[in-house]
């Protein structure tokens, strides 16, 4: 042993005798101290009533939002705030329809709540194919699939030679709907829609993001399972009516579901949940029945044009009195509540990460955007200082996107004080 080092060892040995001995001494005078009995809190004679929040300076409010709604850069603008209770504090057109942007998904998730329920789930199935060492996957609408599924589904199988894919379940339907660019497949916008995916689409592994998607994102699914199971031939083809269940895996709930596509937007995933309330009902026209179902459940659609469920066709219109009407029954009844939940948060996640940070919306507002070439809208809603809830929808077309935003974010802002 070194000299430095014996000299070190020595010397921590004494400060920790040194510490041992304070603490010793001091836990002996510790033992000494006497208190008294705990301090008990009595229950309250009665229920305490929550605090109703204060009443609202309706003129100086309507002032304030109309000052706020005259900015050039809203271009065309349209829209609608509501109080908790329904009344309308701010009105500009709002049963006419513009061409609306991603919050047309405001429609798709309503629609999905109201006839399947928060809790649904999709189940895909592989099955025994027509040849020994052949399996089929039945593609059913889950566009959500992942590394996790696709090994749970290897693990059931096991072992295959060939394994095809069986994509009839969205026959009759379109992979690129009205309005669509095929340039958005490599931009990351959108895949052709067939019912099965990989995160949507999306490419190298990638799981969230407007990341280049795939061209076969069915034949992706296939080629991951044929790669787990070490099957050299994939393929698309029907699954035999008879064959027998091998393996199956379950998608996250709709609720789920609905949160990963609104808090980015995902245009995929909207269109998913659409074609899966279509079938359900039993018919192939998404869009029709994304209306059908709100029409059932007692809401205006007159004047709406839905040519898909996501809001990324250019041929949507979508007044802003549906949208608000929506997000105030999500307020109000439990059926859409899973819809508040699934709207990013200003200035924290999602599309709204980015936006708000110097507004006292903040932390506050909870909105869909909406984003095209020439058009901005957001619609959410907003608690304020006082405790009141507010609902809003807004859409800008012929306007600057960016200056537009930044006219929502201080409209909506302008609610926190009231």
């Amino acid at each position: 042993m070194k000299v430095w080092t014996w000299v070190a060892g020595a010397v921590a040995l004494a400060a920790v005798g040194g510490v041992a001995g304070f603490g010793i001494a001091a836990h002996e005078q510790l033992s000494e101290i006497t208190h008294a009995p705990p301090y008990q809190l009595q229950s309250a004679p009665q229920a305490l009533e929550p605090a109703s929040p204060s009443p609202i300076d309706d003129a100086s409010l309507r002032a304030t939002l109309e000052s706020l709604a005259a900015n050039p850069d809203l271009g065309t603008f349209h829209g609608r705030v509501s109080d908790k209770e329904g009344e309308v504090v701010f009105e500009r057109a709002s049963g006419e329809a513009l061409r609306p942007a991603s919050v047309t998904k405001l429609l798709t998730a309503s629609a999905a709540l109201l006839s399947l329920g928060a809790e649904d789930r999709i189940t895909t199935e592989v099955v025994r194919g027509a040849n020994p060492g052949e399996v089929t996957i039945k593609a059913a609408g889950d566009v959500w699939l992942d590394a996790e599924a696709m090994d749970e589904l290897a693990e059931q199988v096991g072992a295959a030679d060939s394994v095809l894919i069986d994509t009839t379940a969205w026959d009759g339907m379109e992979e690129m709907l009205p309005g669509w660019n095929p340039l958005d497949i490599d931009g990351g916008f959108v895949a052709p829609l067939q019912p099965a995916m990989l995160s949507g689409g999306r490419l190298d592994g990638e799981t969230a993001g407007d990341v280049p998607r795939s061209h076969t994102p069915a034949l992706d699914v296939a080629q991951a399972l044929a790669d787990r199971v070490g099957a050299k031939t994939v393929g698309v083809s029907s699954a035999p009516a008879d064959g027998e269940r091998v393996a199956a895996v379950e998608s996250p709930t709709l609720a789920e579901r609905l949160e990963l596509m609104m808090k980015n937007s995902d245009n995929v995933y909207a269109e998913a949940i659409g074609r899966e309330v279509a079938l359900a009902r039993g018919t192939t026209d998404a869009p029709g029945e994304t209306l059908s179902v709100l029409e059932e459940y007692g809401f205006d659609v007159a004047g709406v044009v839905l040519r898909d469920n996501s809001g990324l066709s250019t041929e949507d219109r979508i007044a802003p009195k549906l949208l608000d009407a929506l997000l105030h029954d999500a307020i109000a009844a439990p059926e859409l509540r899973a819809l508040l939940s699934a709207l990013p948060v200003a200035a924290g996640e999602g599309t709204l990460e980015d936006r708000f940070a110097d507004l006292p919306g903040r932390g506050w507002v909870r909105a869909k955007t909406g984003t095209l070439d020439g058009t901005a809208s957001l619609a959410g809603t907003v608690t304020s200082m006082e405790g009141n809830v507010y609902t809003f929808a807004l859409i800008c077309n012929d306007a600057d996107v960016l200056a537009a935003r930044r006219a929502m974010d201080e409209f909506t802002s302008a609610l926190r004080d009231y």
